[in-house]
C-alpha cells in the first residue's frame, strides 16, 4: 500500500521557518522524483518545488533563495525547508511521487505565515 504522509505543518509568523517532512512506503522511493505542491484557498494547485532520482532539483521563482528541497533514499523522506516565510505561502503543501506511469499524493500539511 503506497502511502505519502506529510508533517511539519503549523502557523508560523512572516520571516519564519519550517521544515516539512514526508514520508513514503510502498514503492521503490529511489526511483521517483519527488515534489512538493500547494493550494492555497480558490486556487490551482502548483508546483513548489521538485528533486528527481538524480537529486537535481527545481524550484519555482517565488521561492528561489527561500525554500530548499532535499532527500533521504535511505529514509524514504523528501523534505522541505522553508526559510522567510511571507503571507502569500500560506496554503496546504501536498508531497507528490511521480515516475513515467504512475504519481502518488499524500494528504496535505496546512502552512499558516501570519502575525
Amino acid at each position: 500500500q503506497v502511502q505519502l504522509v506529510e508533517s511539519g505543518g503549523g502557523l508560523v509568523q512572516p520571516g519564519g521557518s519550517l521544515r516539512l517532512s514526508c514520508a513514503a512506503s510502498g514503492f521503490t522511493f529511489s526511483t521517483y522524483a519527488m515534489g512538493w505542491y500547494r493550494q492555497a484557498p480558490g486556487t490551482q494547485r502548483e508546483l513548489v518545488a521538485r528533486i528527481f532520482t538524480n537529486s537535481d532539483t527545481w524550484n519555482e521563482e517565488s521561492v528561489k533563495g527561500r525554500f530548499t528541497i532535499s532527500r533521504d533514499n535511505a529514509k524514504h523522506t523528501v523534505y522541505l525547508q522553508m526559510n522567510t516565510l511571507k503571507p502569500e505561502d500560506t496554503a496546504v503543501y501536498f508531497c507528490n511521487a511521480q515516475n513515467f506511469d504512475r504519481t502518488y499524493w499524500g494528504q496535505g500539511t496546512q502552512v499558516t505565515v501570519s502575525s
